[in-house]
């Protein structure tokens, strides 16, 4: 595939999941592996819905490596900023599951969390052509809490300004990547000034901002076109452009809420992309935009697994069709 209009750039992972839930870590008996790190599930949910993107990142030279590269592949996604680490192993994530099914972090099994090959990601290997043909990058936080990957992040940002990229950061604050919370909320706060676009669970709003206003967060930024809040079941809030809402989650029989935000931002994008920014000085252009968002998120918790239940375009059309606010 040539030319993506989208680039994801930060993790793809294995998240392990307990396959007993209730217990702790050393308790669980098997886990069950699964595809996933933020910015791949963007990615492929973007093919799915139909606009082009690539993913940039760094894998292990492994079996695991292997297989996550081979999906990306077979969705559809863009390979061309895939790097491969010859010694560091692909990240797998351990997550224990409470009875209720609510996912905890656990750890990084035998590995400290510095290890992983997603950390080596190099900035002089960022391939300049994909910046070049693009139009948006989505950025994670998690590689800004090692030295190579941070470098290669602030390189992807110099790349995304100078070609003229509209910028997405999508915060998806995981505690367990890195050594000090306070560290982590600088380096966060100092990437906020050189994005277009925010997205924020109401946690992370609340850690950064003390807020999940999210008119109050652009009035502060002061240089963002859009914020939009998640809040899981209780929906997510909006500011675009000047227009300003709140929206409640559909209605649907959840299985698994993994990678759901993902999949809420990649449909937010793919809109965005489908109508052009100006439309969002269209309040009500805005609001089916992110009712379109909130459909491919909802739509990715009826079956688990975060990429393999990801929705079409079809099935996110026919969706809307038969479910109102």
């Amino acid at each position: 595939m040539s030319n993506p209009r989208v680039l994801c750039l930060g993790e793809i992972l294995f998240d392990c999941l307990a396959d007993q839930l209730g217990l702790k870590l050393e308790e669980v008996k098997s886990w069950t592996p699964y595809p996933g790190g933020a910015p791949a599930n963007v990615a492929c949910a973007l093919v799915k819905l139909g606009t082009t993107a690539g993913f940039i990142g760094a894998v292990g030279e492994d079996e695991a490596g292997n297989g996550l590269v081979k999906l990306l592949q077979e969705v559809g996604v863009d390979t061309t900023g895939v790097q491969r680490h010859p010694t560091a192993p692909t990240r797998q994530v351990y997550v224990t599951r409470d009875l209720a099914g609510d996912r905890t972090f656990a750890g990084f099994g035998q590995y400290d969390t510095t290890e992983f090959a997603d950390t080596r990601l190099q900035a002089k290997q960022l391939p300049n052509l994909l910046f070049q043909e693009a139009d948006f990058m989505v950025l994670g936080t998690l590689e800004l809490a090692y030295p190579e990957s941070e470098q290669a992040i602030n390189r992807a940002l110099e790349l995304a300004e100078k070609y003229d990229l509209k910028i997405v950061l999508d915060v998806n604050w995981r505690p367990v990547f890195w050594n000090d919370p306070n560290i982590a909320r600088q380096k966060i706060q100092a990437v906020f000034k050189r994005v277009d676009f925010l997205k924020l669970a109401k946690e992370e709003a609340e850690w950064l901002f003390d807020t999940t206003d999210p008119g109050a967060i652009t009035y502060r930024l002061d240089s963002v076109e859009g914020v939009l809040i998640t809040d899981g079941e209780n929906g997510c809030a909006y500011c675009l452009g000047e227009n300003e809402g709140t929206l409640p989650s559909f209605s649907v029989s959840v299985v698994d809420t993994t990678g759901a935000g993902d999949s809420f931002l990649a449909g937010f994008i793919h809109q965005l992309d489908r109508y052009g920014i100006q439309k969002l000085r269209d309040a009500e252009i805005a609001k089916q935009i992110v009712t379109y968002a909130s459909a491919v998120g909802a739509l990715t918790t009826i079956k688990p697994g975060a990429i393999a239940s990801q929705p079409s375009a079809a099935e996110v059309e026919a969706f809307l069709t038969t479910h109102q606010f």
